[in-house]
């Protein structure tokens, strides 16, 4: 299995959003190669701005492990997480953390800048199929226009 297998994994779950009328964003948890946790952004259906695609995924992944670390998991995001669900990742001590597209308006280097917001034995990758999920999130807020 390849990054970008589960970054269309997490693509599929952000389209699950898109059909919502969601901002497109979707997290898959993977832990030995398998996906034990999926997740999209709900904040319109459930009333909640902390339900993000990636604390959704995290939840779900802390209740079928029965753990609250995930020192061993990957969380593949579609888009750079925020500084809340940087938060959130540092605190479950997640092994990689794996994106797609950038976020400039509210992506945690926002904020912390050359800071290192993660677990310091978290490893980051960028930009994996950073075109298509860049391009999900032009189509939602085109048609929002």
């Amino acid at each position: 299995m390849t990054h970008e297998y589960f970054m269309t994994q997490a693509l599929r779950e952000a389209r699950k959003a898109f059909e919502e009328d969601e901002v497109p964003v979707g997290a898959v948890v993977v832990v030995q190669e398998k996906i034990i946790a999926r997740g999209y952004n709900m904040t319109e259906r459930l009333k909640d701005p902390t339900a993000h695609a990636e604390m959704i995924a995290l939840t779900s992944a802390f209740h079928h492990l029965g753990a609250k670390y995930l020192t061993e998991a990957t969380i593949y995001i579609t888009l750079e997480p925020c500084l809340m669900c940087a938060g959130a990742l540092f605190w479950s001590k997640v092994k990689r953390v794996v994106y797609g597209a950038e976020d400039e308006k509210n992506g945690f280097r926002k904020t912390t800048g050359p800071q290192w917001p993660f677990h310091p034995k978290t490893e980051l990758i960028r930009g994996v199929l950073k075109e298509e999920c860049a391009l999900l999130m032009k189509e939602f807020f085109l048609k929002k226009r």
